[in-house]
């Protein structure tokens, strides 16, 4: 780790992450390099090695961005006064994840290489936040929704969370895959990203 204050070495990171960011909006992961990245940041490509081993580790880091983002908005939900009818807490929740688009662009990727180049430590810390977002919704069920058990909820966490993988590929679609699926004569109904999770979170409850 460089010599410097700890807020010169955040600052640093979140540059790092930001320039990840705004690559991604444009190119795939596989086509992001350190030596990209670093032609983003106001530093060397040299130095971002003082504060990520590997490109894995900077998606990761971005990755664990968004559930800290995300964190925030289900815990802004969770603080609302009163209770909320299911229909209501589906709209919510789905609200919250169509404003998360780059989290689940995130999730649609190859994870195990993610983790796998991550180191320990960076690892553990996106978990936390990771893990949080699953507190969170398991909070959240256990105020709106008393009819639901504990095996309930459990059974709700281990369904969505896996289908949130799902939700970037089913929305974001482009011309060409468009295109195909029209030649193929697939009967398809494309949905937006609320209304794909709504439909799937009030389905569960």
């Amino acid at each position: 780790m460089p010599k410097g204050s700890p807020e010169l070495t955040a600052a640093r990171k979140e540059e790092i992450i930001n320039a990840c960011e705004q690559l991604y909006k444009s190119m795939s992961f596989k086509d992001i390099t350190l030596k990209e990245i670093g032609n983003v940041t106001s530093f060397t490509r040299t130095s971002i090695y003082n504060y990520f081993q590997t490109k894995e580790e900077i998606f990761l880091a971005l990755y664990e961005r968004e559930y800290v983002r995300w964190n925030a908005d289900l815990q802004s939900i969770l603080n609302e006064n009163g209770k909320l009818t299911k229909a209501q807490l589906a709209d919510k929740i789905a609200s919250s994840i169509a404003k998360r688009e780059q989290l689940l662009k995130l999730l649609s990727m190859n994870n195990y290489d993610m983790e796998a180049n991550s180191r320990p430590e960076l690892l553990v810390s996106f978990k936390v936040a990771y893990g949080e977002s699953i507190k969170n919704m398991n909070r959240l069920l256990t105020k709106n929704c008393p009819d639901m058990s504990e095996q309930d909820i459990r059974s709700f966490i281990y369904v969505f969370f896996p289908f949130m993988f799902g939700i970037y590929p089913y929305t974001s679609v482009t011309e060409k895959q468009r295109e195909a699926m029209k030649n193929a004569e697939v009967d398809f109904v494309y949905q937006t990203i609320f209304e794909i999770t709504y439909n799937c979170i009030l389905r569960l409850l």
